[in-house]
């Protein structure tokens, strides 16, 4: 794949920040491209003209990388390349970082032919203007506090390494970036910035310092108080506080990381004066409005595209401030929206191949990869067989679905370890029973050694399983059908005609009965009173499983109902996020009902998938 040697400092410490450079001298020529990838992450520039950034996550047996045409930031004569590389070191759900490997390769082509590649005759430096500083998050990020006296230091000779990379076939798609300016409110020496909603960026500021040691203060975050103040302590979490000390003359202060923010405040010692800027970043999409006659599901699936499209980094982000995590739940909500908004499968494709590479990473299968964290979550564990079915529905790449199968085998072999007599889990508790989040949102759900939510998604995991055999012609003793009819037994109360938390409980959760109308696990004579039960009691349930209580209705005849909970004014409603402010999705229904809410949360975009689904086509609605 590379031409290049993987090249690195001599130097290895948390948040390091490497310049590398190369000088090269081109005749006259036609076209020229580069072919790039980095550990962790780099940003590109020849001649000083930003090129891009990249790669998207990865473990380094799958390893991504990015080509550009770059013809047009070359020249006759000498040229200068710049790559700016950066090691986190931090163990995270951001990149696969806390490992050791830091490095960059590259070649570049000139009308077609090897030109130069990455070897010992590059050269580093160290930029350490970033100083010591707090992280924030889940120890997502550094706050990226500076002092621009300090030089880049002394020019060294980059090493060559052996790295353990493994290429994949083909360059991914490089990010999206354009710059978003407006104008600022002045008090002072304050400078107020609001963007009219929330972006995902990296922040750029300009700023011309009388003298050496003047000092800008950076606050940045989603909200304000109630007095009208920015609430950089965001309530998810991060702390958004950062400062720069300034050289004289002009500082050019471009964060490396990126930030979810919609108000940004610099406030400037005397003497300073300041320029800024985002650098608003996604993945490649070409955004559209929803203009329906029904006004408001047009607000709330603008609301959704919104989120969606900011949302769909270099991975499905469950939030881009205090995770930045890539959470197989939310990606089956959020990355099947983002396929139904572009009809773009590669970073749905991606985000599937990223969690069946989990397990040659860990030996487990993880519900949140490419990265160094490890974690593992039954519920989402089990919706890996069905994400993985319905790409195949979406697209017809059977190739791919026969490459995935095996994973889909591992996860209900381990499953199964834990099944009864009646083919049913029981203490099936190695992994988190996730059931539903936040806590409260649980509608008092009752959980036991064996119990209702879990075993529905069991089932549907091994169902779609025998699905993917017969799609690829391959026999299976049906096993599915042994679950439902034990589901049903266990579960089903024919004095409630309603499904129960589990064989020791007489309470019946929304949650214990909207999954089997979803799974297609309830008889069908009893779904019309458990969607008339569901429709009574309302969404008792979070942002992430709205969809399934959506969907479930919808399975049951019960779209026109569907659609009124979506356009709701409701507590539990879309409509109540935009009545506090929302321009993106909050993590629950509103700001106060978790303790650490994020502003912005992709995984409750359930309406995209339902108006897709099931309601685009229908001309009742």
């Amino acid at each position: 794949m590379f031409n290049g040697k993987w090249i690195a400092p001599e130097e290895l410490w948390d948040n390091l920040h490497i310049v590398f450079s190369k000088s090269l001298v081109l005749e006259e020529f036609e076209n020229a491209k580069i072919r790039i990838s980095a550990d962790d992450y780099y940003k590109l520039y020849i001649n000083d003209n930003f090129v891009g950034q990249g790669p998207a996550p990865s473990y380094c047996f799958a390893q991504n990388f990015n080509e550009y045409d770059i013809s047009r930031y070359l020249k006759y004569g000498k040229n200068d390349i710049k790559v700016l590389v950066f090691y986190q070191g931090l163990n995270n759900r951001v990149w696969v970082s806390n490992d050791a490997r830091v490095g960059l390769i590259c070649d570049l082509f000139i009308d077609d032919k090897l030109f130069v590649s990455t070897d010992k005759s590059w050269k580093y430096q160290i930029d350490e203007s970033f100083l010591e500083s707090q992280t924030v998050g889940y120890d997502t990020a550094f706050l990226e506090n500076r002092d621009m006296r300090i030089h880049l230091s002394k020019q060294k000779t980059a090493k060559e390494i052996e790295g353990e990379y493994i290429f994949k076939d083909e360059p991914f798609p490089a990010l999206q970036i354009t710059s978003k300016r407006v104008k600022p409110i002045i008090s002072k020496n304050t400078y107020f910035y609001d963007f009219n909603q929330e972006y995902v960026c990296n922040i750029k500021i300009k700023a011309n310092s009388d003298k050496s040691g003047r000092k800008i203060i950076i606050h940045c975050t989603e909200e304000l108080d109630e007095n009208k103040k920015l609430r950089f302590d965001m309530r998810c979490g991060c702390r958004y506080e950062e400062y720069c000390i300034l050289k004289e003359g002009e500082n050019i202060i471009e964060q490396f990381d990126y930030k979810a923010l919609r108000y940004l405040e610099i406030t400037a010692d005397d003497g300073v004066q300041i320029e800024a800027e985002i650098l608003n970043r996604h993945y490649p999409f070409n955004d559209f409005e929803f203009s329906l006659e029904n006004k408001k599901l047009s607000e709330v699936l603008n609301l959704c595209k919104n989120t969606v499209l900011l949302g769909a980094q270099e991975a499905f982000v469950d939030c881009p401030t205090r995770e930045k995590g890539q959470y197989l739940g939310d990606v089956y909500i959020s990355g099947f929206a983002h396929y139904y908004l572009t009809k773009d499968f590669r970073l749905l494709k991606k985000a599937i191949c990223d969690f069946a590479d989990s397990i040659r990473f860990s030996g487990r299968f993880l519900s949140v990869a490419p990265c160094s964290y490890k974690q593992e979550i039954a519920d989402y564990s089990l919706l890996f067989s069905n994400m993985v079915y319905k790409y195949y529905t979406l697209t017809k790449d059977a190739p791919f679905l026969k490459k995935m199968l095996p994973i889909c085998s591992y996860i209900n072999d381990y499953f199964s370890e834990f099944e009864d007599e009646s083919g049913l889990l029981i203490n099936a508790d190695e992994q988190w029973n996730l059931i539903d989040w936040p806590e409260g949102a649980r509608d008092n759900y009752e959980i036991s050694q064996k119990h209702n939510v879990l075993n529905a998604y069991y089932f549907n995991s091994v169902k779609n399983e025998e699905k993917i055999k017969t799609a690829l012609g391959i026999d299976y003793k049906n096993k599915s059908k042994k679950i439902k009819t034990s589901f049903n037994n266990a579960f089903f109360s024919e004095d409630k005609g309603l499904y129960i938390d589990n064989q020791n409980s007489n309470h019946s959760s929304v949650h214990s009965n909207l999954l089997p109308l979803t799974f297609d696990i309830c008889e069908e004579k009893h779904k019309n009173i458990i969607a008339d039960y569901l429709i009574k009691r309302g969404m008792s349930c979070s942002v992430f499983m709205s969809y399934f209580y959506l969907k479930a209705l919808c399975n049951s005849g019960r779209k026109e109902e569907a659609l009124k909970f979506i356009t709701s004014n409701g507590k539990h409603s879309w409509i109540n996020m935009i009545n506090e402010g929302a321009t993106t999705l909050f993590e629950a229904w509103s700001k106060e009902e978790k303790w650490n809410t994020s502003l912005f949360h992709p995984w409750g975009s359930a309406p995209i998938l339902i108006y897709y689904e099931y309601l685009e086509n229908d001309m009742n609605i």
